[in-house]
């Protein structure tokens, strides 16, 4: 049983009134039961509850840097794999929380050092990052995995999903689904081209976590190349590398423990 009067809790909603809503109850409940609510983003606060869809979930990590605090989800969107709480669920939340009756799982984002020729950027997606033609443009890219070369990929792109991200985007590309207790990357083709004069791999490639994929892009037309973490756009000139692995960082999400991820996976493909 914890101490009330010593939790710092950041509640952060998007706009939807039924969000902003919830949050205000939440907020009463919470103080009620001894809690202290941060006015702003409190980077000490003991857990984030963020109110919204999955995208809401996915911004809230970027917008404040995937901070070292526990995050869990209250859903007001569609189906979440993120936000396991309904709105209806928040007395039972407050005092499960009370109780310690949560787990917390960590999961490892993808990140990136996207090199151009005058500086390096580090970006990092808790699904996936994307790397595709800008202006729908087929892109040419040489893939190596560690030191060994393995294919010069000709096709829309390719995406780089962790196993929380394989149920995203990576899905509807044909990726696998991984269960999310494996530490893997996976490398899924966008639209390759696979003909006489451009071999490309046609399925998803799956790599230990301790993979560095290397990418060199060649240009048809110079700053071709779009980035995309978790569904947000990067546009960098004169991309000349770009280097991805697991990243040692780890996002808390605490978990109620009658979680279930496959549950989760057949209500929304079955």
């Amino acid at each position: 049983m914890m101490n009330n009067n010593n939790c710092l809790i950041n509640i952060v909603s998007n706009d939807r009134p039924i969000s902003k809503e919830t949050g205000r109850i939440l907020r009463e409940k919470l103080e009620k039961n001894g809690f202290t609510i941060s006015e702003t983003f409190d980077y000490k606060a003991d857990l984030v509850v963020c109110i919204g869809g999955d995208g809401s979930f996915l911004r809230t990590l970027h917008e404040y840097r995937f901070p070292d605090i526990p995050i869990i989800g209250i859903n007001t969107g569609h189906l979440g794999f993120f936000q396991e709480l309904s709105p209806y669920q928040l007395d039972e939340f407050i005092f499960r929380y009370q109780k310690g009756d949560y787990v917390i799982q960590e999961l490892h984002p993808v990140e990136a050092l996207v090199c151009t020729r005058t500086s390096c950027i580090e970006i990092m997606g808790i699904n996936e990052i994307t790397i595709k033609g800008d202006k729908s443009r087929t892109i040419h890219l040489n893939i190596s995995l560690d030191e060994s070369f393995v294919e010069k990929f000709s096709g829309d792109g390719i995406l780089v999903a962790t196993p929380t991200g394989s149920t995203a985007y990576n899905y509807s590309l044909g990726g696998s689904i991984v269960d999310p207790r494996l530490n893997l990357l996976q490398i899924t083709p966008i639209a390759p081209i696979n003909t006489i004069a451009y071999r490309s791999f046609t399925s998803s490639v799956i790599v230990p976590k301790e993979t560095a994929i290397k990418i060199h892009p060649e240009y048809t037309f110079e700053n071709s190349i779009l980035i995309v973490t978790d569904g947000m756009e990067h546009k960098y000139n004169e991309i000349v590398e770009i280097y991805l692995k697991m990243s040692k960082m780890k996002t808390k999400l605490l978990r109620l423990k009658n979680y279930d991820f496959w549950n989760k996976v057949k209500e929304k493909f079955l």
